[in-house]
């Protein structure tokens, strides 16, 4: 429609946005690291035939679409505890980083200079002078501010071993040969292998100075032990091989299982794997439901997969409760995410607007006993554009205080009916629908 429409500048636009393409090269050696990795990382990455022992019949399906993206299977013996808030997060992460004896890793997409970014370069700076290996990467795009700081330099001058992931230093060659767009949005933390994070928190304060006007950001952050820990110590270390060349294939232990431990599987995406795996895994996860399915995310652009998925599961009866924030910090993307209310309503889905700041927390719980939390969102960009992770699990316990979680969001959320929908001026269902149509972009 746009090169039909505006021929020339169309035509720009599709070269910088139309495919999503990392670069030959680059892609081909992304590839080839995480082929080198993973062929190596033997019992790791768990094994098929643990799948019919370790989970539940109804839910041995997504477990398996997992591994067809990565190769990583569901590892059983792990505990977890889900954080209270942004400053329990961030007391227990210094607090490991503080007691690490041997490596720390650590990954985000955002790293700030604001009270939580400094607390932890700190801690990193206190780890590496007391002997501790430690190793930072952050997103050339989303921490631009920080690569360019002090604070950087502080912590590479401490001895702090830095990476920019997907750097911007050579922003035409970029765009001649891959995307500008086209990022690394994982979070993970590794300490000494036996303690990693996961969720959707970026290394920055609830506040969020950089958009303070839709703050607090309401995240989620679950500190895992156990096997899982390998799993996502390989997602680290792909993307440290990726960014410096150098491969810490020695680093990625086993980690002992507890004995009361649940399964639980790594799940990394990124523009380098199979095309459509986010959505279709989502789909599969949202097929597994018999009861209940309770998702929340800020940035709601599904694609026909997902959507479908939603409104089948709603239609044969399973509760199907979204939950977005009031207040989107991209009016574009709220504007596209409203387009599908009816459709979703109109199926008997249940849609709540968060009011208490901006809801980041990216969770879904299935019948109370399956869960998955990590970076992804449902839109496009975490679809296809992004580098993303997130641990897929089954254990009552977790799922149940996500899902304890999850009603204090829609406890604090403005429903959204049918007749509210249906009364929306045309002119706001106009534009919402207009706006959907390059949902594929945003």
């Amino acid at each position: 429609m746009v090169l039909n429409v505006v021929p020339f500048a169309g035509s720009a636009v599709y070269f910088l946005f139309g495919e999503i393409d990392l670069g030959k090269k680059a892609k081909q050696a992304r590839q080839l690291v995480s082929r080198n990795i993973y062929d190596h990382a033997g019992d790791l990455k768990g094994r098929e035939e643990d799948v019919n022992t370790d989970i539940a019949r109804q839910y041995r399906s997504v477990f398996r679409y997992g591994a067809s993206i990565n190769g990583f299977y569901p590892v059983n013996g792990n505990h977890a505890a889900l954080m209270a808030d942004g400053a329990e997060t961030l007391q227990r992460m210094v607090a490991d980083i503080d007691g690490a004896q041997h490596h720390v890793h650590m990954l985000c997409y955002i790293w700030l200079e604001d009270h939580t970014g400094t607390d932890l370069a700190e801690a990193l700076i206190r780890a590496t002078k007391r002997g501790v290996t430690c190793r930072a990467v952050a997103d050339g795009l989303g921490s631009r501010k920080l690569i360019k700081s002090t604070l950087w330099r502080r912590m590479k001058e401490a001895g702090v071993e830095l990476a920019v992931a997907l750097p911007l230093d050579r922003p035409f060659h970029t765009i001649l040969t891959s995307r500008l767009d086209l990022r690394n949005h994982r979070k993970i933390t590794v300490i000494d292998g036996q303690i990693t994070y996961c969720g959707s928190r970026n290394y920055a304060d609830p506040e969020f100075l950089v958009k303070a006007r839709y703050a607090p950001w309401v995240d989620i952050m679950v500190r895992f032990e156990g096997p899982i820990v390998a799993q996502n110590q390989l997602l680290f270390v792909s993307d440290w091989a990726q960014a410096t060349g150098e491969t810490l294939d020695d680093l990625v232990q086993p980690v002992t299982p507890f004995k009361d431990g649940f399964p639980a599987q790594a799940l990394g995406f990124g523009p380098v794997e199979r095309r459509g795996a986010t959505p279709q895994l989502f789909s599969t996860a949202i097929a597994c439901a018999h009861e209940q399915i309770i998702l929340s995310t800020p940035y709601f652009v599904p694609d026909g997969t997902v959507l479908d998925a939603l409104c089948t599961a709603a239609l044969r009866g399973v509760r199907v409760t979204l939950v977005f924030p009031k207040r989107n910090d991209s009016k574009i993307v709220a504007a596209a995410s409203k387009s599908y209310y009816l459709k979703l309503l109109e199926a008997g889905c249940e849609i709540f607007e968060y009011k208490g700041g901006l809801l980041h927390a990216k969770t879904l719980t299935v019948d109370g006993r399956l869960g998955l939390v990590g970076s992804s969102n449902l839109d496009i960009r975490s679809f296809d554009l992004n580098f993303e992770n997130n641990i897929l699990f089954q254990d009552e316990t977790l799922a149940g205080e996500i899902f304890e979680r999850q009603q204090v969001y829609i406890s604090g959320a403005d429903p959204v009916t049918l007749i509210h929908v249906s009364n929306w001026p045309y002119h706001r269902r106009i534009w919402n629908n207009i706006i959907a149509t390059i949902g594929p972009i945003l």
